[in-house]
């Protein structure tokens, strides 16, 4: 059966868009080449969805047979620190060869000012034949999914698209309506993409900001967890952020020295995501000094030192990996000698260096039995104050218990 709209890409954005298609009442199929594989629903969550009629494809002559197609490839920071775009340049072939005219082809996927346009759009019109903007729509709308996040989900949050003509916007406005309260128009796919690239770097930057400030108010002997509390009272003018052991997540911060060369701006204005970049990337080395120096400090060595890693995904209450600092972590502490272990409810199975790390079963248990219990990642079942009592020795990278400052990040 034909249906209204093929999600293309079953991961961290396809699959939440594909519940709320559904749950709008919009016949959906799911277009991956592979087995799905991303942990972002519950396994009773697709059932309900299949119930509903999702209908999972690896067949790509369904993408010819839809009103509405939404590329949800995954884009991630090469070894070059340049955008992987791979991903979206094979779902757009798979998309190319069976597009038909007035279909609505939108990107989603993390994508660089110019990407719809200078790179999808030729595969999208070589491989079919047609022409976007004459024989279909084609539009970009970056993702503000905020996975966990229980107040704000697709159907509340604002939805901005931006189209390559003005009937392209319109035609992407239409589809987003049925999701959302409301769509925000931009001028075109450029601006569209930028709003995915200010919001992305506007994060990474701040948190860089936070955690200069984490190692400024340590050596000051200042606790910042409660210049944190004093400040969010403010009501205006100031937003809250928190340092940590790294930045996870999804949504990569793009230096404009990565960008390809037709997309970079004389003199590189966008310096400060650069070096916020570099900031966020020493966090975790940091948590390795800091360590180092409370096993100092209580006599003992990281060289066979026993390590517990609490909570090893990239955000709180989520199975999600995706850029935790908790491997680098690991691998840092595994060069000193330290013997390492980890808990996490939502992991049961970790690896560093392709090698299995051990997991604790009895969460309190190994906290006493380990020299050193590091938080570096604050799941909602975690009793703070009973980890604070039963561990040794405890460095919080969250601020989440109620040990002194010198104990916290």
């Amino acid at each position: 059966m034909p249906a209204d709209l093929a999600v293309i890409g079953l991961g961290h954005l396809g699959l939440p868009l594909a519940q709320a298609a559904v749950a709008a009442g919009i016949e959906t199929v799911g277009y991956e080449s592979g087995p799905v594989t991303d942990s972002t629903l519950s396994a009773a969550e697709i059932r309900r969805m299949s119930a509903a009629g999702f209908r999972v494809t690896t067949n790509p002559a369904e993408l010819g047979r839809v009103r509405t197609a939404v590329i949800c490839a995954p884009t991630r920071l090469g070894a070059d620190r340049a955008l992987d775009l791979s991903a979206v340049g094979g779902a757009g072939r798979a998309l190319a060869a069976r597009l038909r005219p007035h279909t609505t082809v939108i990107l989603e996927s993390a994508a660089h000012p110019g990407v719809t346009e200078d790179y999808l759009r030729p595969i999208l019109e070589e491989g079919s034949g047609l022409r976007a903007g004459r024989d279909f729509h084609l539009a970009y709308s970056p993702s503000r999914l905020d996975p966990g996040n229980r107040t704000h989900g697709i159907s509340n949050t604002p939805k901005v698209i931006g189209g390559l003509t003005p009937a392209c916007t319109e035609s992407a406005h239409a589809f987003y309506a049925r999701l959302t309260e409301k769509v925000v128009r931009a001028r075109g796919l450029r601006e569209a993409e930028t709003v995915q690239l200010l919001e992305t770097n506007y994060r990474h930057v701040n948190i860089a900001l936070m955690n200069e400030m984490a190692v400024l108010c340590h050596d000051l002997g200042v606790d910042l967890w409660d210049v944190i509390r004093c400040a969010e009272t403010k009501p205006y003018g100031y937003q809250a952020f928190r340092p940590g052991p790294g930045v996870g997540g999804h949504g990569v911060p793009l230096d404009p020295n990565y960008l390809p060369h037709t997309t970079r701006t004389p003199g590189h204005p966008l310096r400060m995501v650069g070096l916020a970049q570099e900031i966020n990337d020493r966090m975790p080395q940091y948590v390795i000094q800091r360590s180092a120096t409370l096993l100092n400090e209580h006599g003992k060595s990281a060289r066979g030192a026993r390590v517990l890693l609490l909570g090893v995904t990239y955000k709180p209450d989520l199975a999600d990996q995706e850029g935790s600092p908790a491997g680098e972590i690991a691998s840092r502490l595994i060069d000193l000698g330290a013997l390492i272990s980890y808990h996490d409810p939502y992991i049961t199975g970790w690896r560093v260096r392709d090698q299995p790390v051990p997991r604790a079963e009895s969460l309190y248990e190994a906290a006493a039995n380990a020299d050193l219990t590091i938080l570096l990642q604050h799941h909602r079942t975690y009793d703070m104050q009973a980890l604070a009592v039963k561990a040794q020795l405890l460095l919080d990278t969250r601020g989440a218990s109620p040990i002194g400052a010198a104990h916290r990040l």
